[in-house]
């Protein structure tokens, strides 16, 4: 490997790193909301309340009219960014040959990446178009049938709902597992090192 392709490697392997560990619970909190304002819409039948609260967590509404696209936007380019650094990453390596977390975060971020590029894009142009550029609901509706994957019908976006988020969280909890930045700390080292 030459030595700038090792550089930038390196560079997206800290660049990596750091996204995740600044916008894990943000998007720990996104996934969890998404998942339960579907699922408990849709195939528990709970309350109206029920989903605006979720919503009220999902979106940030909580930092109030001009806070909530701005948090929509960050957490946006966020995942954004973490999907490009790890796609880069992933460029030109094999899979590691045994079974392991990295073995799973590299096949389901290679699978998760388009729904999850979807999700992102389409969750902040639905929102930016309706707060800061005055879309109608019908006109932003577009973004929102792609946000959630009404196209897959009734029966089927409950289903999508749970499969992106499920991804989402997974790929945390794998990349989480991963992080040499947490691995350095006395404390982790510990906890996933035996003793002997």
């Amino acid at each position: 490997m030459s030595a700038l392709k090792q550089r930038l490697t390196k560079m997206s392997s800290q660049g990596h790193q750091f996204l995740v560990l600044l916008f894990a619970l943000p998007l720990l909190i996104s996934a969890t909301t998404g998942i339960a304002h579907r699922l408990g819409r849709s195939w528990f039948g709970l309350s109206k309340d029920f989903g605006r609260a979720m919503m009220t967590l999902h979106e940030g509404r909580y930092l109030g009219e001009w806070g909530v696209p701005l948090y929509i936007l960050v957490i946006g380019l966020g995942l954004l960014g973490i999907i490009a650094t790890g796609l880069g990453l992933l460029w030109g390596r094999s899979l590691p040959a045994q079974w392991s977390a990295r073995r799973l975060h590299h096949l389901l971020a290679a699978i998760a990446a388009l729904p999850l590029l979807v999700s992102a894009t389409t969750g902040m142009a639905y929102r930016l178009g309706r707060n800061w550029f005055g879309l109608s609901k019908e006109q932003a509706a577009i973004f929102l049938s792609l946000h959630q994957g009404t196209y897959w019908g009734e029966v089927g976006r409950p289903f999508y709902v749970l499969l992106v988020g499920l991804s989402l969280l997974t790929l945390l909890a794998t990349g989480l597992s991963m992080l040499t930045l947490l691995r350095r700390l006395p404390l982790w080292r510990s906890r996933i090192t035996p003793q002997t």
